[in-house]
């Protein structure tokens, strides 16, 4: 994106992925979908990085589903387009276009609303190469059949017609799969499970038609997955098809659909519909117009502890000359026991059997969401209930090796705060997951060559409570943060060795120069404690036979907990080394707040640090004042009633401004004449009509901005140390303004950007330029304001923006290449590098 003098490019999206069952979808194009809040996310495998970010649900996206699939993938090689489906709580589905060789995403195209409830899920075929057909679930007992016509354009909208719907009754279906039936090609099949315990087979043509078939009993808990294989070649002959279904009852079944050859039609009328378990020995059988087939109870695969989410077929393998595709008898299950299994006939007997298992062997994981194939069948991926994706690849050669692979991660809840690294190494996100993350550029050549990738490299904070606010404490020494959580208390983490060495390896090219790392850091890495609240030091020279005992002696306590192992990381982490081995320890907790923290900040010289909580009269609405270090109140300064929502220090640390719910700004003289701190409010002063949300100052001098929920901002001056005077108030904004941050780009000329943060996830960067330069004396004019640019829909946030923070690039050789970064409650944090010429 580019407009006059300054361009936008997206570096880096990190975002977790929503903890609902059907929410991933791997397609043959190689890409994975997921739906991240109300955006659909797109992520490679290969690079490990977000591509993109799909707006348009108003809801929380629930289900994803490609079109073709990679079942279906080989009907349809050189296609150069592949289509999208997601569905969300609100009951909406959307389809969005995919153009392979240049990927270039289409519009969203709106499904007719038929659902009032929430999507559940999804499921597809493709009859040919211009139409296919999917199958739709909801919360509000409705399933329907949709039939989509492909254009041959790709800029042209596809044509989605309502082929059938169908009532369930009280107890929806969560579980769908669509097939052509084996010999028929006119005919398809559709299986549903849900809330009865029963699988729901349903016969129709390709215009719909929909009849009950036959009803599949034997599970004894609600069906969370199925499965339809593509027909298998008997006798050069695709005569039989397999449906393979999970349940909260822990076990996996197979079905085998086999054509029934029978001249008794009276005989196939008595032993349609239910049947029980007992008549799988011979099988229930139903009849699709002149064909008749038999189901019957292939195997049951025992082997999950925990529920059993996921089942999926590998996709179909091309035959040795290339013509033929046909199923590999392979099937993968991902359960909450933390565990995916691949299953598979023994080849003497067809016993099917466990022949891999991998999984996640965290304390603090909950298990598994869903289990998916690539294409080729030599990479699976599960999803999780930490919003986590989990990628492993066969690597064996003569045997099976599966190997974990690196994967994009981000936090699974609104990001509510971030900030840079007193040297700009390292991107630190807080959210109301619990956790604290640290997203970096990974520059070491001996990993990824000459490009530059951003990676979670370390989870320095996972906390009891929802953390809402997070300061950098710049200044020398060690890297330290202070964290304010739904808490009274505020926390102070420092690095640990493990991770300065970690970060050594990340941004330097020669990882033997360990010049900066302080020798003095005796902290090796911390453990978490019981109640996930504190994280206690490891030290580097700690007796192993110390923690031996230690746990001999706990070792019957409900609240002992395993170790922590602190490692130095050469490349970038997966999900469970950063889930427990790469904390912060603990050094200190500031006390005296009355309610939940909510906003902090460090002054430049890292020095004072400055907090607020949540507050509904103006004794609880006091700022904090805190002395880095000694870690001593210093200050509790008065001028608000209701909650500060964001403070920030002037660029020479004079001044203090603190926004608030109660609409108003005040700005406070900060001095410290050697170990006293003085402070003044300078000034109280009603700003806007609504909650002011945000505020910034200017990088050069006295000047800041506030933003507010009257979707205006304005732009002040301090004059004389003593006064405000409004220098503009920008156009009115499309939505409430909720983050400000503003940048330098010549100091001569008193000009920089204005990056403005909506309610609604826009971004837009604003030029300033004018008044007088930052020595107080030389008048520049009238003070200007114009748009630079606004940022495209699918590289903004699609709810609102927490905070936007900027930085210099330290990688850019152009000194007025600068990076952006922003969080949201999208679960998102992006990077944007900023070129301005100004």
């Amino acid at each position: 994106m580019a407009s006059g003098r300054v361009e936008v490019e997206r570096v880096f999206v990190g975002a977790g992925c929503n903890r609902i069952v059907n929410n991933v979808s791997w397609g043959p194009s190689g890409l994975v979908a997921f739906g991240a809040q109300t955006a659909v996310a797109i992520f490679c495998p290969k690079s490990a990085q977000i591509l993109t970010t799909l707006p348009g649900h108003k809801a929380m996206v629930n289900c994803t589903y490609w079109l073709p699939s990679c079942k279906d993938a080989f009907k349809v090689e050189h296609v150069e387009s592949h289509f999208l489906l997601s569905g969300s709580a609100d009951g909406a589905i959307l389809l969005w276009g995919l153009q392979i060789r240049e990927r270039k995403w289409s519009k969203a195209f709106q499904v007719p609303e038929v659902h009032k409830k929430s999507v559940t899920c999804l499921t597809g075929i493709l009859i040919s190469q211009s139409v296919a057909l999917f199958a739709s679930a909801s919360s509000d007992g409705i399933v329907c059949l949709w039939e989509v016509i492909i254009p041959s354009n790709f800029d042209d909208d596809c044509k989605i017609t309502l082929l059938e719907s169908l009532s369930v009754g009280p107890k929806p279906m969560v579980a769908l799969s669509l097939a052509g039936l084996p010999g028929d090609l006119g005919h398809v099949i559709l299986a549903m499970g849900g809330l009865d315990n029963k699988i729901h087979i349903y016969s129709g043509d390709k215009m719909g038609n929909l009849v009950p078939a036959c009803q599949l009993r034997g599970h004894t808990d609600w069906i969370r997955s199925l499965d339809f294989s593509i027909p298998i070649w008997s006798d050069n002959e695709n005569n039989s098809l397999f449906l393979v279904s999970a349940s909260q009852d822990r076990t996996i079944r197979i079905w085998k659909m086999a054509l029934h050859v029978s001249s008794a039609n009276a005989e196939v009328s008595y032993r349609k519909g239910d049947a029980g378990l007992t008549s799988y020995i011979e099988g229930p059988i139903f009849q699709v117009g002149p064909t008749a087939y038999q189901v019957s109870l292939e195997s049951l695969l025992v082997g999950h502890e925990d529920w059993v989410y996921s089942v999926q077929w590998q996709p179909p393998l091309p035959s040795k000359n290339g013509n033929i595709y046909h199923q590999p008898m392979s099937i993968l299950s991902a359960s909450m026991d933390k565990k995916m299994m691949i299953w598979r006939p023994e080849k003497t007997t067809g016993i099917w059997i466990n022949e891999v298992t991998v999984g996640e062997l965290s304390h603090s994981a909950l298990g598994f969401y869903g289990g998916h194939w690539a294409l080729e069948g030599d990479s699976i991926l599960a999803h999780g209930y930490g919003g986590s994706f989990h990628l492993w690849k066969n690597m064996g050669i003569e045997y099976e090796n599966w190997e974990p692979q690196r994967v994009p991660s981000g936090h699974f809840a609104g990001v509510s705060d971030i900030a840079w690294s007193r040297s700009g190494e390292y991107l630190l996100s807080v959210s109301h997951d619990q956790t604290s993350r640290i997203f970096a550029p990974w520059r070491s050549k001996t990993y990824i060559g000459d490009k530059i990738t951003w990676h979670e490299i370390a989870r320095p904070q996972v906390h009891g409570h929802d953390i809402n606010c997070v300061a950098i404490i710049k200044g020398k020494g060690n890297h330290r943060f202070v964290s304010g959580a739904d808490e009274k208390v505020a926390r102070v983490f420092e690095a640990p060795l493990s991770f300065l060495k970690t970060l050594n390896h990340a941004i330097l090219e020669d990882t033997s120069n360990f010049g900066d790392i302080n020798e003095h850091v005796q902290i090796l890495g911390a453990n978490m404690s019981a109640l996930g609240l504190s994280q206690k030091p490891i030290y580097v020279n700690a007796s192993n036979e110390t923690s031996r005992v230690l746990h001999k002696d706990e070792e019957d306590s409900l609240e002992t907990i395993p170790d922590a192992v602190p490692v130095v990381l050469t490349e970038p982490p997966v999900e469970e080394q950063l889930g427990w081995h790469t904390l912060w320890p603990e050094s200190h907790k500031l006390y005296g707040h009355g309610n939940e923290l909510f906003a902090l900040c460090c002054d430049h010289k890292g020095k004072l640090l400055a907090s607020s909580c949540k507050a509904q009269s103006a004794s609880v609405a006091e700022i904090w004042l805190w002395e880095v270090g000694s870690w001593k109140a210093v200050g509790r300064l008065q001028s608000h009633s209701l909650t500060v929502t964001q403070l920030q220090f002037s660029c020479d640390d004079s001044f203090l401004l603190a926004v608030s719910r109660d609409r108003q700004f005040s700005v406070f003289s900060i001095t410290k004449p050697g170990d006293i701190v003085n402070y003044q409010l300078v000034v109280k002063h009603e700003a806007h009509k609504r909650i002011i949300w945000a505020c910034a100052w200017s990088p050069f001098g006295h000047e800041f901005a506030t933003g507010s929920r009257d979707k205006t901002v304005k732009i002040w001056a301090i004059q004389d140390a003593s006064s405000v005077k409004q220098l503009a108030t920008l156009p009115p904004f499309r939505d409430s303004v909720t983050a400000l941050s503003w940048t330098g780009c010549d100091r001569s000329k008193n000009s920089g950007i204005l990056a403005i943060g909506m309610d609604n996830g826009l971004i837009e960067l604003w030029s300033l330029s004018g008044g007088r330069v930052p020595d107080g004396q030389t008048e520049l004019g009238p003070f200007r304001a114009e748009l630079a640019v606004r940022f495209d829909l699918f590289v903004c946030h699609v709810s609102t923006v927490h905070r936007l923070v900027w930085r210099r690039n330290p990688d850019a050789s152009d000194s007025k290449a600068m990076q952006l970064a922003s969080c949201g409650a999208d679960h998102c944090v992006r990077v944007f590098e900023v070129v301005c010429d100004m």
